[in-house]
């Protein structure tokens, strides 16, 4: 139970760190870029992906199975 905890928190954090970048770099569409070079932009930033694989640990922590010891609600 405190694996699926900590693997929660953790995805909670990556996910956290990668929307602050994400929306970070919103100023480039303030320099006359536009929305396709800055999806572009930060799809190849790698801690804009921290995002995605935040949400994927996520899913994880909340989908897998649990021991037998679990408490269930």
């Amino acid at each position: 139970m405190i694996s699926k905890l900590l693997l929660f928190l953790f995805g909670y954090s990556l996910t956290l760190i990668g929307l602050i970048y994400i929306i970070s770099y919103l100023n480039i569409l303030t320099l006359g870029y536009n929305f396709f070079f800055y999806v572009n932009f930060i799809i190849r930033r790698i801690e804009c992906l921290y995002f995605l694989f935040g949400i994927s640990l996520i899913s994880l922590s909340i989908y897998l199975p649990g021991g037998e010891n679990e408490l269930y609600i």
